[in-house]
């Protein structure tokens, strides 16, 4: 069964142990906090970390500044689903040899002419297209952001703050990630970023 918007929206309050609601639309005060914050709580999350589900390369043209006033004279438009940018490296892969750039709006600077493949990690909107580990993290999320102002009581904070702890650590566990023929698995302490050092 495909999973929806108001199957997150449910799941987030299972957490806080209240009633689901029928619609995001009805006129509750639960859908319109999960109203509120469901979309900015999925863009949060998934810039957070280099979700593997979320990853998506690009091959940029690029245009020569011709600046002159510093090495990155080559800016590249970011495609328009782009979240987050991946630390970018000369042949597009996250093994590859790191390149300078900077990161302007909507734009990247790099030292490096076109054309120039970037990973990045893309704004899905689709629950069908996130990884089940993905939406254990996003309910909590959501659950953290409207615990108290639904219920006005602290220990539902921190029941959802638990509940989150432990959506992104059975996420890390499970996603030790596959490149090139190496497992890179990393401690806690350098994952909880966003996984640059191994990605």
């Amino acid at each position: 069964m495909a999973i929806t918007p108001l199957d997150i929206a449910n799941m987030a309050l299972a957490v806080l142990d209240e009633a689901p609601i029928d619609s995001l639309d009805q006129d509750v005060k639960a859908a319109r906090l999960l109203n509120l914050h469901l979309d900015l709580t999925r863009e949060g999350e998934l810039a957070k970390h280099a979700w593997v589900f979320a990853i998506f390369s690009a091959q940029l043209a690029g245009a020569d500044t011709d600046s002159g006033d510093c090495t990155l004279n080559y800016a590249y438009e970011l495609p328009a689903d782009c979240i987050r940018p991946l630390p970018l490296t000369q042949n597009g892969e996250p093994d590859g040899q790191p390149v300078s750039w900077r990161q302007e709006a909507g734009l990247i600077y790099s030292d490096q002419p076109g054309p120039l493949t970037v990973r990045y990690l893309a704004n899905l909107t689709d629950p069908t297209d996130w990884d089940a580990l993905f939406t254990e993290v996003l309910v909590a999320a959501l659950a953290i952001k409207i615990a108290h102002p639904l219920t006005h009581k602290a220990g539902m904070i921190d029941i959802a703050r638990a509940a989150y702890d432990r959506a992104l650590d059975a996420a890390f566990n499970a996603n030790a990630i596959q490149r090139g023929g190496r497992l890179y698995t990393g401690a806690w302490a350098v994952q909880r970023g966003d996984l640059r050092s191994l990605l």
